[in-house]
């Protein structure tokens, strides 16, 4: 069963069909003439607000590469990408580094914490950094959430690594981003710590009204999502939606078809 924590007191509302990005077109091809890759094929989907959504694939289908443009970390070949109402075509690298640091959180398979910072001080770090206050009560809230708020003192080479993770989201959570990319955030835990992060994903987007995009080659940790995008050799091939058909074996024979 899917468990989510308690609701929390003062975040943002799911905002119904908004869309938290939109891609149209989207093509990505890395190198030049006779030894140039299409990573990405002319892709267009829509990720509205409030979703959970798993991209799938089997290696190099691409799946990595439609996470960093669609996060600003990488600029397409063609195509648009709108984060909320924001074109990243039209932005410069500076705007793209605002953009990413005030409306985009991040969860990666390393955590990427600061080891001389305790767990409080991580997870202010983004509000640090943009020059704002951190909020105390916001700050407790995401703590209590992610059940660290008795290690806040503590230092990441004190917590386990499923802990670690934990640190992780409540950062990519404290700027209240646009939307959150997850990209393989269980890859490097047990299976036990594997299901708390993404019970915690899930009820970001189910209490908080987070907008998740989240990259997994599992099918077990895609399951806890709303939707799943399949790609393969750069392309959108399939995308399963509903509860019947985002189960773990559902996901596991429509990869297996792709030759995943």
């Amino acid at each position: 069963m899917k468990t989510t924590p308690p609701r929390p007191i003062d975040y943002r509302p799911v905002t119904g069909e908004h869309m938290a990005v939109r891609l149209c077109s989207l093509r990505k091809v890395h190198g030049r003439g006779a030894g140039a890759v299409t990573a990405l094929d002319g892709i267009d989907h829509d990720f509205p607000a409030g979703t959970f959504t798993a991209v799938m694939g089997p290696s190099g289908s691409g799946k990595s590469t439609l996470m960093h443009c669609a996060a600003g970390l990488e600029r397409p070949t063609a195509g648009t990408v709108v984060l909320g109402s924001r074109d990243l075509g039209t932005m410069s690298e500076r705007q793209l580094t605002l953009l990413r640091r005030d409306h985009v959180g991040f969860v990666f398979q390393d955590f990427h914490l600061i080891p001389a910072l305790s767990v409080a001080a991580n997870v202010e770090l983004p509000l640090r950094l943009a020059g704002r206050r951190p909020d105390a009560h916001r700050l407790d809230d995401l703590l209590s959430r992610v059940g660290l708020h008795d290690r806040r003192r503590h230092r990441p080479g004190q917590l386990s690594g499923g802990q670690r993770q934990r640190v992780a989201l409540a950062r990519a959570l404290i700027t209240r981003p646009e939307v959150v990319f997850a990209d393989e955030p269980t890859g490097a835990l047990d299976r036990a710590s594997g299901r708390e992060v993404l019970a915690l994903l899930r009820a970001a987007v189910d209490d908080l009204g987070a907008t998740v995009v989240m990259v997994t080659h599992d099918p077990q940790a895609a399951a806890w999502a709303d939707e799943v995008l399949l790609l393969a050799d750069g392309r959108l091939v399939d995308q399963l939606t509903g509860p019947d058909t985002t189960t773990a074996e559902t996901i596991a024979a429509r990869l297996a078809a792709l030759g995943a």
